[in-house]
């Protein structure tokens, strides 16, 4: 499937054009006035004041007229802080254009700060046809796609503490995991933190562990079960060496887990209530599969901006659902689309998969 190109026929009459190679303390830049040869060149200090001073002259200098300024920058602290002056237009590049652009003139892969602005301003005005102009959504849906996103990240940072805490607890205190179906529990970090040995547990009082298993409302049968299994349970080491490091590490796996457990919560109560009151929630929430999860992150994949994607081809290609076709010659290879922003191809696969439960057409599609 062919990329699809944005529409520059509404691009606005430049008056100088810019192209920035970004870093954390200082931004190198390479500046063209039009219709001029000379290029500029020179740095920005990655401060609020430096930026507002340089950017502002240049309205000064320019009133009325607009100024188009390109980045090796898809989203971060250059671009917002970019995007509140209003005769800038800006024009992100993707890391691996501005890195196959750079190869086709530096082979050996060579890089500096002041070549790269000078190959993302050639890059702005010979091919500004290959490049997407900055176009922030509305402040309501752009807050549900950080928070969605950030949401995901909170996820994933407890998945890996939940794979941290079962393998320490493998070593010196396997009888939890057999004892709590889901070490994600919030009874098993009470546990631990109640008693973080089997030792320990083994010792408690039986009127403590009858206080424990009333407070987490554990059926009467289910609180024999337990008192059975933890008189037949034997230590899995000895080894204070392993158990004394464990019992910190444990602790601290916990600690962890609970402030996760809390933030995704906050995250989930600020996304409902966003996403509840968004101008667009009833339309997304007429899509079939759309659930409580997937609405918002619908919303913040496809924006409130109608002309965001002039076809479905062009959300395809970049969401990297569709797939990169190479022929040359008798030959024809079908790849994965690797460059694309990745929470963003998931949204589209796992709501393509809620579909078929829902959709009839979406299950027939499927299974075809």
């Amino acid at each position: 499937m062919q990329d699809a190109q944005p529409d520059q026929s509404a691009m606005p009459e430049i008056a100088v054009w810019i192209g920035i190679d970004w870093a954390d303390h200082k931004h190198a830049y390479a500046m063209q006035i039009a219709g001029e040869e000379r290029v500029g060149r020179g740095e920005i200090d990655h401060t609020p004041e430096a930026v507002e001073e340089f950017f502002t002259e240049l309205g000064r200098r320019f009133p009325d007229q607009m100024i188009a300024v390109a980045m090796e920058q898809a989203r971060g602290s250059l671009l917002f802080m970019l995007s509140k002056y209003g005769h800038l237009v800006l024009y992100p590049v993707h890391s691996s254009t501005m890195d196959h652009y750079r190869k086709s003139f530096y082979p050996s892969g060579a890089k500096s700060d002041p070549t790269d602005a000078d190959l993302i301003l050639e890059l702005l005005r010979k091919h500004p046809d290959r490049l997407r102009p900055f176009r922030p959504d509305t402040v309501a849906t752009r807050t549900i796609q950080f928070l969605v996103e950030a949401r995901r990240d909170a996820v994933n940072d407890k998945t890996r503490y939940l794979n941290r805490l079962t393998s320490q607890l493998k070593m010196f205190f396997p009888q939890i995991l057999q004892w709590f179906k889901e070490v994600d529990a919030p009874v098993v970090s009470d546990v631990l933190t109640a008693w973080p040995t089997l030792e320990h547990m083994q010792a408690a009082k039986p009127s403590a562990l009858a206080k424990f298993f009333g407070r987490h409302r554990f059926s009467p049968e289910r609180s024999d079960q337990l008192r059975t299994a933890l008189v037949a349970a034997i230590p899995a080491t000895r080894d204070q060496a392993v158990i004394a490091t464990g019992v910190i590490v444990v602790k601290r796996l916990i600690e962890q887990l609970r402030v996760l457990r809390a933030s995704i919560k906050e995250h989930a109560e600020k996304i409902e209530e966003l996403t509840t009151s968004h101008p667009d929630f009833e339309i997304f929430a007429s899509l079939p599969g759309a659930g409580k999860v997937m609405i918002p992150r619908l919303i913040a994949a496809l924006g409130t901006d109608r002309d965001r994607y002039m076809t479905a081809a062009e959300l395809q290609c970049y969401s990297g659902i569709a797939p990169v076709i190479s022929r040359s010659g008798q030959q024809c290879h079908t790849d994965w689309r690797r460059a694309c922003p990745k929470f963003l191809r998931q949204t589209f696969h796992e709501w393509a998969w809620y579909s078929t439960r829902k959709c009839s057409w979406a299950r027939q599609y499927y299974d075809t």
